[in-house]
């Protein structure tokens, strides 16, 4: 009886030890997944930018809503971001943001990362207020993104990197 006890015992302790092993292979598969998964809508231009925190030059960080976006593809790009800082100079009764717009007209420069990730740079040309929206992902899908302009303070957001969804076609 005690060689059974001793003997099942055995068996769920090499059990329970071998359970973290399973653990870590998995979350190093998912990682390895998630890697490919962002490098491939980087390859393909085709990614949305979602960003969770804005960061003005003067102010405090604001967490915001998912509903804010930078979605690039290869012949577009569309803004949808908050402004919150200074305007040194600003059309009388705007009150749109200067970051909410659509470009088909912009250069898109998208160079390798220092340890993993890339750093693109997109400028629109046809935008009189942003000069330039650099933009740094890591090669997991955190992001950054840095919007310098003509005739404001900068603003910087965090966020990460999603696929971009297919539109629904209308019949």
């Amino acid at each position: 009886m005690k060689r059974y006890l001793l003997f099942t015992a055995t068996i769920f302790l090499s059990l329970a030890l071998l359970q973290p092993a399973r653990a870590q292979e998995t979350k190093a598969q998912k990682k390895a997944e998630k890697i490919a998964q962002v490098k491939s809508w980087m390859d393909a231009q085709s990614y949305v930018f979602v960003a969770q925190t804005a960061l003005p030059m003067n102010g405090r960080s604001r967490n915001i809503t998912p509903d804010y976006n930078l979605a690039v593809t290869a012949d577009s790009v569309v803004s949808y971001l908050p402004f919150f800082g200074r305007a040194y100079t600003a059309d009388y009764g705007a009150t749109k943001s200067p970051l909410d717009f659509k470009t088909k007209s912009f250069e898109y420069k998208i160079t390798p990362g220092k340890k993993d990730g890339w750093n693109v740079t997109i400028k629109p040309k046809d935008n009189k207020s942003v000069q330039a929206m650099n933009l740094t992902v890591s090669s997991e899908g955190y992001a950054s993104l840095q919007v310098t302009s003509y005739d404001r303070s900068p603003m910087n957001f965090n966020g990460y990197v999603t696929e971009m969804k297919a539109k629904k076609s209308k019949k």
